[in-house]
């Protein structure tokens, strides 16, 4: 491949701003923030639940954005992201059902 292919294949992955990528990492930083003011709210058996729910939005911004998953044409990608995803959703599943059926014992 050629530098001019080179570089002509790099310019169509780099589509966000330097100001994007601040943005997203002050996002990424409020709901630090919320998830630490939410562990001092009681909120019940709900707390992890709320923190799982945040930590989620946050993984999926970095994966996202920072791993440069949007935007990508690649099916490959697509498939390893939403398989990701699905063994993510099983493992909160079963985790969330233990912990909240501890009480019925």
């Amino acid at each position: 491949m050629s530098e001019h292919e080179e570089h002509k294949e790099h310019e169509e992955h780099a589509s966000h701003s330097l100001g994007f990528y601040i943005l997203i990492g002050i996002i990424l930083l409020v709901l630090t923030v919320t998830t630490a003011g939410v562990a001092f709210v009681n909120l019940g058996p709900f707390n992890p639940v709320v923190a799982l729910l945040i930590a989620t939005i946050k993984a999926t911004l970095v994966v996202l954005f920072f791993m440069h998953v949007k935007g990508a044409s690649e099916k490959l990608t697509g498939a390893v992201v939403v398989s990701g995803f699905f063994f993510l959703s099983i493992l909160l599943t079963l985790s969330l059902a233990d912990y909240l059926t501890r009480a019925w014992r």
